[in-house]
């Protein structure tokens, strides 16, 4: 390669680098407590879940992979971080990204984050505090595994139209939403694509360009349907001698029978194969059919265009709100930028270069766990079958006792 081609390449990585911003990053060492505000939502109630610093039951490096995990069963937890500063993401990419686990086997629960303003109230973040992006997994039952894409416009959230799948599974995936100025979208997981296309098509920001005339409705004497009845067709006289029903002609009376004590006998009923239905006239091509109807449209009154769906201009914390069925989710590694190159330089640095030590440690514990569930189940069925034996043998020698008291 010349010397000048590869300078210029260098020049251009260079630029990249420096022109990339990280707004937020949070990998939870031993002091993110003081970067993190617990809500007091729920507080007084009792309500209120406990965040722990943890890795978790499995992980590929202990001190890496701490994020905080929810602790306790069945609460509302609440928390957030303020970005060093606030910014906006006008003419910018944004990207969120961050990991997430289940390693309690969640079955009704979120893992999702959210974006929220600079002014949030952090001692009172609640489910009801306004928030400018709320993304992730949420789990429930068999019916709910999605990804939630939320935007907020005008003061009103607005979910996604598609269905996001997201990950089930005990081990970390990292989520990743990237947001164009050019207001189209992407979500992946793990680094993998999962869903994309254009906030106009996928969310309703805006009402429809066009809406049905109301001055207008369909005329009284429109026909629509293309096919109308045979008005030459009639019935046969003799078409209702049919009956629906005949008698079994296979059904023999029982031998024991008897016309007096039980009535006189009647073979039962069967569907008549004769039978052809209730008589409908012939159906012909109706020669007064216009088509379908399409009612005219005019231009929305409500209609207004906004280029800047994606932009919000106050982005200033990160926050985490959930209610909890199950407890033990777990969040890592969390980052605000305008570059895909960070997130995924960050990605691989994190979850990427734990992730297969984190998946031989849970095949590891699992095989550990089906082995002593396994021993137990032997240990138990060895156990009764030498009661089940010892309780033969006292059965045996209490008939011997009996059979020397008789003699």
């Amino acid at each position: 390669m010349r010397p000048v081609v590869l300078l210029a390449l260098l020049g251009l990585l260079f630029v990249s680098a420096v022109s990339a911003t990280v707004y937020f990053k949070e990998e939870f060492d031993s002091n993110w407590q003081s970067r993190w505000v617990v809500s007091d939502w729920k507080k007084s109630e009792g309500t209120r879940g406990e965040w722990k610093y943890t890795a978790g039951d499995y992980y590929g490096d202990k001190d890496a992979d701490k994020g905080i995990q929810t602790s306790q069963d069945a609460r509302f937890y609440a928390i957030s971080s303020k970005l060093p500063k606030p910014f906006s993401n006008e003419g910018k990419d944004l990207i969120v990204q961050y990991t997430v686990a289940f390693p309690q086997k969640i079955d009704c629960g979120g893992g999702y984050i959210k974006l929220l303003p600079a002014d949030v109230d952090q001692t009172n973040f609640n489910g009801d505090s306004k928030y400018y992006i709320m993304f992730g997994p949420d789990v429930c039952g068999t019916t709910t595994k999605k990804t939630h894409v939320i935007f907020n416009y005008k003061d009103k959230n607005l979910l996604i139209k598609k269905n996001v799948p997201c990950e089930t599974d005990q081990l970390r995936h990292v989520y990743t939403l990237i947001v164009h100025p050019d207001n189209t979208y992407q979500v992946n997981i793990d680094g993998e694509k999962k869903e994309s296309g254009s906030l106009f098509d996928d969310w309703e920001f805006l009402p429809p360009k066009t809406i049905k005339d109301p001055s207008i409705s369909k005329p009284a004497d429109w026909i629509d349907d293309p096919m109308m009845d045979d008005p030459t067709d009639t019935k046969p006289a003799d078409y209702d001698n049919t009956p629906k029903q005949i008698p079994d002609p296979d059904a023999e009376k029982p031998a024991d029978w008897d016309d007096e004590a039980d009535g006189t006998w009647e073979a039962p009923m069967i569907d008549n194969p004769e039978y052809k239905g209730e008589w409908k006239p012939k159906r012909i091509a109706n020669p007064d059919y216009k088509g379908k109807w399409v009612h005219p449209e005019i231009a929305n009154p409500d209609y207004v265009d906004d280029k800047n769906l994606y932009k919000y201009d106050n982005i200033g914390a990160v926050g985490i709100e959930l209610w909890q069925v199950k407890a033990g989710t777990l969040f890592d590694n969390v980052l605000v930028t305008d570059s895909l190159a960070e997130a995924d330089a960050h990605r691989e640095q994190t979850w990427g270069a734990n992730k297969d030590e984190e998946k031989s440690m849970f095949d590891r514990k699992e095989k550990e766990k089906r082995d002593k569930e396994e021993a137990e189940r032997k240990e138990a069925e060895e156990k009764r079958k030498a009661e089940e034996a010892a309780k033969s043998a006292d059965e045996d020698d209490d008939d011997d006792e009996e059979g020397h008291d008789e003699l």
